[in-house]
């Protein structure tokens, strides 16, 4: 069985994130810059003197997609890598992948992952 890991980060930490996941042989991922908020709710700025809500603060989404026996090992590794103790960590969100393609060479599932 894969697994898809979706993972929302801080955009500072996507070196150190995406280092420590190849530090345990985790090299393939989608990276996508989003915007959203939770518990954060955003926060006011100041404008050429005018005030603002920024509702939707700059995060980080990776998709990454692993082995079932992989999975204990990159979430591990996100949430040491991509935490700060502080809010507005993020979130890390796991389902199942039924296929996987490779457009390429039509390898299917692990073999193409």
């Amino acid at each position: 069985m894969m697994k898809k890991v979706e993972a929302i980060i801080k955009p500072f930490k996507m070196d150190e994130v995406r280092e420590a996941l190849s530090d345990v042989g985790i090299t393939g991922m989608t990276v996508t810059e989003v915007k959203g908020f939770g518990r954060q709710k955003g926060h006011t700025e100041l404008y050429r003197g005018a005030e603002y809500v920024v509702d939707f603060l700059p995060k980080i989404k990776l998709e990454i997609i692993v082995a079932a026996e992989q999975l204990d090992s990159c979430l591990d590794t996100l949430i040491n890598a991509a935490g700060t103790g502080k809010i507005g960590d993020g979130k890390i969100f796991v389902t199942d992948v039924e296929k996987i393609i490779r457009i390429r060479t039509g390898e299917m599932d692990k073999d193409a992952i």
